[in-house]
C-alpha cells in the first residue's frame, strides 16, 4: 500500500508542477478574460490520458503501478476540475455568460475528443 501511493504520489508532484508552470506561462502571455491556461491543461491532459490507456490496450510495458502513476498520480495532478469549476462560478458571478457557456461547452467537447484522438494516435505506435 506505501508503495502504491508513493508511486501515485511522485506522478502527482510532476503533474501538479507542470500544470502550475503551463497555466502560469499561458496566463503571464494571454490578456484575456478566458481561462485559458485551465484550458489548455485540461485537454492536453485529455489527450494524454487517451494515448496513455490507448497504449495500455496494446503494450504490455504498461503494468498496473506504470498506469498509476501515469494516469491518477500525473494526469490526475496536471488537470483540474476543481479549477475548471472555480474558474466558471468566477464567470458566472461576473456576468459572463457567454464565456461561462464557451469555456464548459469547449472544454467538456474538445476534452471528449482529445481522449478520443489520443487514443487513435495512440494506435499509429
Amino acid at each position: 500500500m506505501l508503495k502504491t501511493i508513493l508511486i501515485i504520489g511522485t506522478g502527482s508532484f510532476f503533474g501538479g508542477v507542470l500544470r502550475y508552470l503551463v497555466s502560469l506561462y499561458v496566463q503571464n502571455n494571454v490578456l484575456s478574460a478566458f481561462p485559458w491556461g485551465t484550458f489548455i491543461v485540461n485537454i492536453l491532459g485529455s489527450l494524454l490520458i487517451g494515448f496513455l490507456f490507448g497504449l495500455s490496450e496494446r503494450l504490455s510495458f504498461f503494468d498496473y503501478e506504470w498506469r498509476l502513476f501515469l494516469a491518477v498520480g500525473f494526469c490526475g495532478s496536471f488537470t483540474t476540475f476543481s479549477t475548471f469549476a472555480n474558474e466558471n462560478l468566477a464567470l458566472l458571478k461576473e456576468g459572463s455568460f457567454f464565456l461561462f457557456a464557451v469555456y464548459t461547452g469547449m472544454t467538456i467537447f474538445l476534452g471528449l475528443l482529445a481522449v478520443f484522438s489520443g487514443s487513435l494516435i495512440s494506435k499509429t505506435f
